[in-house]
């Protein structure tokens, strides 16, 4: 009954004001995971927000970020996040730093591929499973490496490419009912991602843009970008070896179509650590992104 009290007090009030509230009731022992990180990430949805593939969650406060994309890598008949003790873990860490895991990176795909591995509608299933319970609205589908979809020549790997459209298709019904998108990142054109995506046909399957991977394989990103429009459900930036805004990449034009679509969710760094200290090159790189945004909180 105490703790049915401290609560009443937020029901009236506003989200942003709720959270404020449930946040100091922690301190009482109401133990609100793993509901938290879904507030916090619906709170926060209506601006852009930076986060990081490549810190842990310290580190990412530490780098004054707001959210972690949690990399999947082992490759187990079952994930290690599948566990629920390992996903209690992470929420700990959560409520310990305010760093919300904002995304999961299915990197694993890259060396044993969701077009070929028998065990990979497994793999993404649990983490679509996994992701509602952390509160982590995207997940990145990825298709590099061994999952590459595209020729040497450009041209579709066209068996492949039918087989990741039959998987996804499958785990989509899902990700719709867990609140999760599944984020496709790969080596295609913008043209190439829309027609697979109107193959698959679910409002809970996008596009993980990546304007690093997109300028290296010689597509214009702000055209690309504004083509792609809300089909972009979240956004790497990186460029190369250098600092944002100190290497080839020409990140105004970027930003400028950016805001033309009106995108509002997560800008996640890949970048590299040009000084060795990722936490202060993270930091770095934020601030040039806030500053290309306007963002002043």
């Amino acid at each position: 009954m105490k703790n049915a009290n401290v609560f009443s007090g937020c029901a009236s009030q506003t989200r942003r004001q709720f959270l404020r509230c449930a946040t100091a009731s922690l301190a009482g022992g109401v133990i609100l995971w793993p509901l938290a990180p879904s507030l916090l990430a619906a709170d926060r949805k209506a601006k852009i927000r930076v986060g990081s593939c490549r810190l842990d969650l310290a580190q990412t406060k530490e780098a004054g970020l707001e959210g972690m994309e949690l990399p999947i890598r082992d490759s187990g008949e079952k994930l290690q996040l599948s566990d629920p003790a390992v996903r209690q873990g992470y929420k700990r860490q959560m409520q310990e730093t305010g760093v919300v895991i904002s995304s999961l990176m299915m990197g694993l795909l890259n060396t044993n591929p969701l077009a070929s591995d028998p065990r990979a509608p497994g793999w993404l299933e649990q983490s679509i499973d996994a992701a509602k319970d952390l509160g982590a609205r995207v997940i990145l589908v990825a298709f590099f490496g061994k999952g590459d979809l595209r020729q040497p020549d450009g041209k579709l790997k066209p068996e492949e490419v039918d087989m990741a459209i039959k998987r996804v298709q499958a785990a989509a019904p899902r990700a719709k009912d867990a609140g999760v998108i599944l984020a496709l990142e790969n080596t295609l054109s913008a043209k190439q991602n829309v027609e697979i995506l109107e193959r698959i046909g679910s409002a809970a399957v996008k596009i993980y843009y990546d304007v690093g991977n997109s300028t290296r394989n010689g597509y214009d990103v702000a055209t690309e970008i504004r083509f792609l429009k809300d089909r972009i459900a979240c956004i790497h930036f990186k460029d190369g070896k250098s600092y944002l805004g100190e290497g080839e990449i020409k990140f105004e034009p970027i930003a400028a179509a950016i805001k033309d679509i009106g995108y509002q969710g997560w800008i996640v760094l890949e970048t590299s650590d040009p000084s060795k200290n990722s936490v202060a090159d993270a930091k770095r790189n934020a601030a040039y992104i806030r500053q290309l945004f306007g963002i002043t909180s």
